[in-house]
This record gives C-alpha cells, sequence and structure tokens, in this order.
C-alpha cells in the first residue's frame, strides 16, 4: 500500500503499519503520476476543508482541479478504479429527512459546493480515462485523530459548552473504523462502479442527546443553558468579513443548528455496509484518545 502526503514527516505513524509514504499534492501533476503508478485501487481522501478566510478559487484548486488531474493520473497509469471521497454536506440542509442519494443537492458554503463540483468533475475525468469510478459521501466523521471535533469534545468536558438554539436539530456521524469498511467496500464491490452511496454510521440521534452523552461519557454534569441563534448571526457574519478563526464561523454556527440525518440502504444493499460503532462506543474512544495527549 502507498499514501501520498504533502508533509511526509506528519504521516510517519503510517509507515509504522507498512505503508509506503510518498511527497506530493494534489496541485502536483508529476507527483500524482509516481504516486498512482502500479496501484490497481485508488482512493481519494483529501481535500481542503474550511481554515478561515480561504477564497472559493482555493477550494477550486484543490477539490474540483486536485480530483480531476488524480483521475486523469490514474487513467494514464492504467488504474482499474478511483474511489473519491467526497462529503453528505453536499446536501445541505436536509429538509426531509433522512436525506438519500437522490435528495436535493444544495451546498451551503463554498467548501461543500466546491465538493459538488468536484464529484462532477471526477465523473467527466473518469469517463474520458477509461476509469471505473465510486464516489462516497460520508456524514461527519469522528474517532482518534480527529481534531475538527475536537473543540467540542473540549467544551463539554471542561463544562463550557453552550448550546444554540434548542438542540433538537438532528446528529449523524461516522466513526471512522465505519468509514472506512464502507470505502474498502467501494472498492472492493465490482457492482459499485459508477455509483454514489451515503456512509453514516447506525444511529441518530439530536445535538442535545449527543451533548448529553459526551458529558455523560467524561464524567460531568450535563450542560444546561442554551442562547437564542439570533443573536450570534451577525457576530458569526462578522467574524467571516473579518477572517476570523471559527469562534463565531457559520461553519460552527452550522453545527447547532443545521440538521443532518442520512439514509444509508443503498450502501447496505449494495455494498454489504454495516456501521457498527454506536455512538456510546465511538465516545468513548474519542475521549480516551484525547486524555491520553492531555487535550481534554
Amino acid at each position: 500500500m502507498r499514501a501520498l502526503a504533502r508533509v511526509p514527516e506528519r504521516a510517519a505513524e503510517l509507515r509504522l503499519i507498512g505503508i509506503e509514504v510518498r511527497q506530493g499534492d494534489l496541485r502536483d501533476r508529476e507527483s500524482l503520476g509516481r504516486a498512482v503508478a502500479g496501484a490497481g485501487v485508488v482512493y481519494h481522501l483529501a481535500g481542503m476543508t474550511r481554515p478561515a478566510g480561504v477564497p472559493a478559487s482555493e477550494y477550486a484548486a484543490v477539490n474540483v482541479e486536485g480530483v480531476r488531474s488524480l483521475v486523469e493520473a490514474a487513467g494514464a497509469a492504467g488504474v482499474r478504479r478511483v474511489v473519491h471521497c467526497s462529503t453528505a454536506d453536499v446536501h445541505g440542509c436536509v429538509a426531509q429527512a433522512p436525506a438519500n442519494e437522490d435528495s436535493p443537492l444544495q451546498p451551503r458554503d463554498a467548501c461543500a459546493a466546491s465538493k459538488l463540483e468536484g464529484e462532477q468533475a471526477s465523473r467527466e475525468a473518469a469517463e474520458r480515462a477509461g476509469v471505473e469510478l465510486v464516489i462516497a459521501r460520508p456524514s461527519r466523521v469522528y474517532g482518534p485523530g480527529d481534531r475538527r471535533l475536537l473543540g467540542v469534545f473540549r467544551a463539554i468536558a471542561r463544562r463550557r459548552w453552550v448550546t444554540l438554539g434548542p438542540g433538537r436539530t438532528s446528529c449523524h456521524l461516522t466513526y471512522v473504523d465505519d468509514l472506512v469498511s464502507g470505502l474498502r467496500l467501494c472498492g472492493d464491490v465490482s457492482g459499485a462502479a459508477g455509483r454514489v452511496y451515503l456512509l453514516a454510521g447506525p444511529e441518530i440521534t439530536t445535538l442535545d442527546k449527543f451533548v448529553r452523552l459526551v458529558a455523560r461519557e467524561a464524567g460531568v454534569r450535563s450542560p444546561w443553558l442554551h442562547v437564542p441563534v439570533w443573536s450570534f448571526r451577525l457576530a458569526a457574519a462578522a467574524s467571516d468579513a473579518f477572517r476570523a478563526e471559527p469562534g463565531l464561523w457559520r461553519a460552527r454556527l452550522d453545527f447547532h443548528t443545521r440538521s443532518r440525518s442520512f439514509d444509508t440502504s443503498r450502501a447496505r444493499v449494495e455494498l454489504g455496509y454495516d456501521p457498527r460503532v454506536g455512538l456510546r462506543e465511538g465516545v468513548r474512544r474519542c475521549l480516551e484518545w484525547y486524555r491520553g495527549r492531555d487535550w481534554l
């Protein structure tokens, strides 16, 4: 197995389990060609997420053109299949829950919009190159190694969490082990070629219930404070305008106010996808990993 990393030193743990790590970048076509040479299946997991103040052109360079370049490089190298990891965020706020792969696509920000464009770019490139393409759309991923939800866990564990709004929005997470299982199936199942699959965990909950679960497993009193959403909207807009770090950033506001729940029936039936890590066990593993690094 082989992995591509912009900074190989940050992927040192992969070498410990026998994975070859090569230096490269999605914007460097030569490095992509070297990375995919001799591969049968390529898993594309990289992308730009939501750093503050990034223009749409930067998202496009990585999440659209970078994907296109990778699929083209795979085709030139004779790769059989590319599994492109997109995101369930392309569905935006789920009006009729749970969303399935045919639900409306309505990305709410530049990052999600670029991921949707990247899906189309990958399809076009795969068709030209004669490569099988499978698109996976995972819901928000959590587990050991994740830092995107660290702030949530830390705020709850330190009894500083405040919920914006009533906390009744749906919350559907994917534990990292279940995601890996789903992605491997996308690469292995012959009938998956040309298909799109939503990958999510076995449980749908609400934000309030998730917060209470984290608090219980962290051994602290459940947060009780809720504040109106409207009071933060103007501050969030100002935060975006000044390119501040995401204390009041719109993406953080969406975490409190945007419902996300997904129907994984297609992946279960066609791939045999069977997510097994429930929220309680997943939260326990996260807390243990964070505590082991004194991050809480």
